[in-house]
């Protein structure tokens, strides 16, 4: 049996997705980050920004102009999504028939801003599947940026076709009007502010019990890589994010080396599992601690994280992960 389907036992495997989601409204930004995504390979993803980027009165031409470039050969890799107006907008059906009912086939995902909750969730996948062609599993990412989406994030989670939610703090702070200091849209705020805490912990425990991805909110100040790059680390060392928005390119490489294992816990890893293999899967004891299925499991995610950051593995690690699966495995 493949490494995956021993230690998940026919479960859902937890979903990975690049760790860094850069954004890009204009056609300018949306032209240049095309141009580093080929240079740099699928490493990061990027999404056309639809809610913020349209100019106003221009929305329907915005559009057309992402499904373009979508389509376009300049998508190398498949790995561009958009993030359409909220589903409340008189805006919301038109993107969903430019770009998903024009784009569906090459989208990587979209994404759903500023949601009520799930039950304005489930009808805005009923929409996107009736514009996606043959396409039935377009996946969608939801903002959580209000107190309805947050309050029923675990529902929204465990819905089949989503598969990242990603944390709004601007928006989400600004619904408090006034109650939450503006200090807490940025750090150190945006990680000791109760209720900004509170938010954040319970979006991430959602994902997490649903296998999916959990994206952390944008770092605004643009001038100084340290910043972002703090803010990723803290992001998924103690809050359990796995994935982080970019808005300006300097962002990007700083949120990808904060969230790509150190090669350090690649060769524990990659020793751990190679011993399990040998021992057919069963419990091992390494340097005095004794490691079963639950800790494979962690360390098989830890290559796996490695390899999608494009990080170049030992010898062994290599071996594991390329495994191939059986025949009739699926």
């Amino acid at each position: 049996m493949h490494p995956s389907e021993v230690l998940f036992q026919g479960k859902r495997q937890p979903l990975l997705l690049p760790a860094c989601d850069h954004y890009a409204g204009t056609e300018k930004l949306m032209r240049k980050s095309m141009a580093l995504q080929q240079e740099l390979g699928p490493l990061f993803d990027i999404t056309f920004d639809c809610e913020d980027g349209a100019p106003t009165g221009g929305e329907a031409e915005h559009a057309a102009l992402v499904a373009s470039f979508i389509n376009s050969d300049d998508n190398r890799f498949n790995r561009i999504g958009a993030r359409l107006h909220e589903p409340a907008s008189e805006h919301f059906a038109s993107d969903v028939a430019t770009i998903v009912g024009g784009a569906a086939a090459r989208l990587a995902y979209v994404v759903l801003p500023k949601v009520a909750g799930v039950h304005e969730v489930r009808r805005a996948i009923d929409l996107i599947n009736q514009h996606a062609g043959s396409r039935t599993d377009l996946p969608v990412h939801v903002l959580i940026e209000t107190h309805g989406a947050l309050r029923e994030a675990y529902d929204i989670a465990a819905l089949p076709q989503v598969e990242c939610l990603s944390f709004g703090i601007m928006d989400f702070v600004s619904s408090h009007y006034g109650a939450i200091p503006a200090s807490a849209m940025r750090t150190p705020g945006q990680f000791t502010h109760p209720l900004v805490v509170r938010a954040k912990l319970e979006m991430v425990a959602a994902c997490h019990a649903h296998g999916k991805v959990a994206s952390h909110n944008v770092t605004t100040d643009i001038k100084d890589s340290a910043v972002v790059a703090n803010d990723a680390q803290r992001a998924g060392a103690e809050f359990g994010f796995n994935r982080m928005w970019s808005i300006h390119p300097d962002q990007i490489k700083p949120i990808l080396k904060a969230f790509t294992p150190r090669l350090s816990e690649v060769n524990e890893a990659t020793n751990i599992l190679s011993e399990a293999m040998a021992a057919d899967w069963g419990p091992i004891a390494q340097h005095g601690r004794l490691h079963d299925r639950a800790s494979y499991r962690y360390y098989w995610s830890v290559l796996q994280r490695a390899k999608l950051a494009g990080l170049a593995l030992p010898e062994a690690a290599a071996a594991i992960v390329n495994l191939p699966h059986a025949p009739d495995s699926h």
